[in-house]
């Protein structure tokens, strides 16, 4: 029902217990400027062994973008230099959402 793109991390431990979650960036109605250099950061900082990223599309399509598919590629690079896992990438909108997971998009 958000508005506005918002991009949250959940922060997991070794046995994907959730640490921590916060709400990284928040964008336009159709898009959010993602720092792949911040999501490391942050999931240092909550000494994060995993993550999971959830983003909604105000429009309420679930489908994933040109763009939400880099990003997530882009993070996923990011992550695996500093041993962090992405357990997902899920999108969410019009009480629906989609999962990279699922569609084998994230391994």
């Amino acid at each position: 029902d958000k508005k506005r793109e918002i991009f949250k991390v959940l922060f997991l431990d070794k046995a994907n217990r959730i640490l921590a979650e916060d709400d990284l960036f928040e964008g336009t109605v159709d898009e959010a400027a993602i720092h792949p250099r911040e999501v490391v950061k942050s999931a240092l900082e909550h000494h994060a062994t995993a993550i999971v990223l959830v983003h909604n599309h105000p429009s309420g399509r679930v489908e994933p973008s040109r763009e939400d598919r880099e990003i997530t590629t882009k993070l996923q690079a990011a992550c695996s230099a500093v041993s962090i896992k992405v357990i997902d990438h899920i999108i969410v909108g019009d009480n629906q959402y989609f999962s990279f997971r699922e569609r084998n998009l994230i391994s």
